[in-house]
């Protein structure tokens, strides 16, 4: 009996957690899986670490750094197990959310953008590239292109010798080089790039033809480049760059250009250079959204026009769906499912698909605009080029492609509603006007309206709708901005970022998405708050 009470586990749960220990402390075969899997980890990891240390990227170096030594010790820890599935959610939160808002904070408060894109050593690098001329009275030397793995070189006979060098090696005696008239054949240590190979692939005639070769340690003495692979001219940069001073200087004008703060080096008279660096600025870019001329007015009539288009997209939306909802919802009516599905219809189709439909549809030339053909006697109306029939094309566009998804919530917030309580109206006396006004309204309020306020930040920030259907247009005739009246403040967002092209402001348009942050994330928490205030009274 003794013997059976010491060989008793002490705890019941002691034997079903062994399983999950053993897996963890090595004696299982999960223990194998996990290695693995934390060596591809590790292994990305590292490839992460050396890609920031090479390019000199120091907070994401550090950061991933630390993030690699918690996953390590979390997952080889005994202690911590409730970790080993949290990490995970919280890398991806770090890396896809809080990166992100922390990348667009940091470029809102540099100059990023076009002509102010890279390093100021790179940018000095372009500068001096740019302003090279063709050294006058140069000789054409007979040109050869050579290749050491991925690096490429130029080889040039010179008076009866071959010399031979690259973008980080000024020109050398080839030594043994081997030539067949005036054409090098062979170089040691290089591989020499038939011209045939050359002229048939365009990705390396773009690396010859930008490929600079020095002719010796002096930069002033020029450096070979050639604009057909097989011959080189001596070009010279007109500029010249004081590095204590940090002063570029044209030789051919004399005109002394100095750094400046923001970014661009600037002669004595006003005239900048054409490319720039980055560089902190601060609040600049905010103060710059609201005080220049170019932004300030139009920034203002698209925050109005943002609001009133979200305000009404919602509002004439969830009210059509309600309405929809509410007499489909009788029982007395035929054929209610099949009205509900065309009414969903419209809602099944790629919202981008639809706003190119109607855009079509709305074209003022009557051979095309089915709208004004049908319904308005073919009379050119121009929906798409009026500032105010803009809007409401718009608006109503959005309307017919949001009223199926509230006619679904109202279809469904409405037979979920409780049947007592409406029965306990009924026999109060409560007519239908009174029963909606008091109970059916304040109910499907609770219910939706947190689908109302993300249906409100959806429509704030409706990209798709407006650049499909308007472009932004008509344009502002008072700006030099390529803006326009149905711009909203996510498009004008994307028309300064430049992708659509044109000239690129990063930081200003990361400084306009922070503001739009902040107002939707204002306006969705003062909602959310009346919407619990609103449950505690119900």
């Amino acid at each position: 009996m003794s013997t059976q009470q010491t060989l008793a586990p002490a705890d019941p749960a002691a034997g079903a957690r062994e399983p999950h220990a053993r897996r963890w402390d090595g004696r299982g075969g999960g223990f194998l899986v996990k290695l693995v899997l934390m060596a591809l980890v590790n292994a990305f990891g590292v490839s992460v670490l050396w890609a920031a240390y090479a390019q000199e990227s120091w907070a994401i170096f550090g950061a991933s750094l630390v993030l690699l030594v918690v996953a390590d010790w979390v997952y080889f820890s005994k202690r911590v197990l409730p970790m080993k599935y949290i990490l995970p959610g919280l890398v991806f939160l770090l890396v896809f959310q809080l990166f992100s808002m922390g990348y667009t904070a940091y470029v809102a408060l540099t100059n990023y953008g076009t002509g102010h894109n890279t390093t100021k050593e790179q940018a000095v690098d372009a500068l001096l590239i740019q302003a090279e001329r063709r050294v006058e009275d140069s000789p054409s030397y007979p040109l050869t292109v050579v290749q050491r793995g991925d690096e490429l070189g130029f080889a040039i006979v010179d008076e009866g010798d071959v010399r031979v060098g690259s973008a980080e090696e000024p020109l050398a005696d080839a030594g043994d080089a081997s030539l067949d008239g005036e054409r090098v054949t062979a170089v040691p240590g290089w591989e020499v790039v038939p011209y045939t190979t050359l002229i048939s692939d365009p990705a390396l005639q773009e690396r010859v033809v930008d490929l600079r070769v020095p002719v010796s340690d002096d930069a002033d003495d020029g450096s070979i480049r050639t604009r057909e692979g097989s011959t080189g001219q001596v070009y010279s940069s007109a500029l010249e760059h004081d590095e204590a001073a940090d002063t570029l200087t044209n030789t051919e004008t004399g005109a002394v250009y100095r750094a400046t703060d923001g970014g661009r080096y600037v002669s004595d008279d006003g005239e900048a250079l054409p490319v720039g660096w980055r560089v902190h600025v601060g609040l600049e870019n905010f103060t710059r959204a609201f005080s220049d001329d170019t932004y300030s007015g139009p920034l203002l009539r698209i925050t109005v026009w943002t609001f009133a288009f979200a305000i009404a997209t919602v509002a004439t939306s969830f009210l059509l769906g309600l309405v929809l909802a509410l007499v489909f919802n009788d029982t007395r009516l035929r054929g209610r499912r099949v009205m509900r599905t065309l009414f969903i219809l419209p809602y099944a189709f790629p919202a981008f698909l639809s706003a190119l439909l109607w855009r079509g549809m709305l074209n003022a030339n009557p051979d095309y605009g089915i709208v004004n053909q049908l319904f308005f006697l073919g009379t050119r109306i121009a929906w798409l080029d009026d500032p105010l029939l803009a809007k409401l094309a718009v608006i109503g566009v959005n309307l017919w492609l949001s009223f199926p998804y509230w006619f679904l919530v109202c279809t469904g917030a409405l037979q979920s509603l409780p049947e007592d309580v409406m029965e306990a109206a009924r026999i109060d006396g409560a007519g239908r006007w009174r029963t909606f006004q008091s109970i059916t309204m304040p109910l499907l309020l609770v219910s939706t309206t947190p689908l109302l306020i993300s249906s409100f930040a959806f429509n704030f920030n409706n990209f798709t709708l407006v650049y499909m259907l308007t472009g932004g247009g008509p344009r502002f005739t008072d700006t030099s901005a390529t803006l326009g009246h149905t711009d909203i403040l996510i498009s004008m967002i994307y028309q300064l970022s430049g992708v659509a092209g044109g000239r690129a402001d990063y930081g200003l348009a990361s400084a306009l998405s922070i503001i739009v942050f902040l107002i939707i994330g204002t306006i969705s928490a003062l909602a959310f708050r009346r919407t619990r205030k609103l449950e505690e009274v119900l």
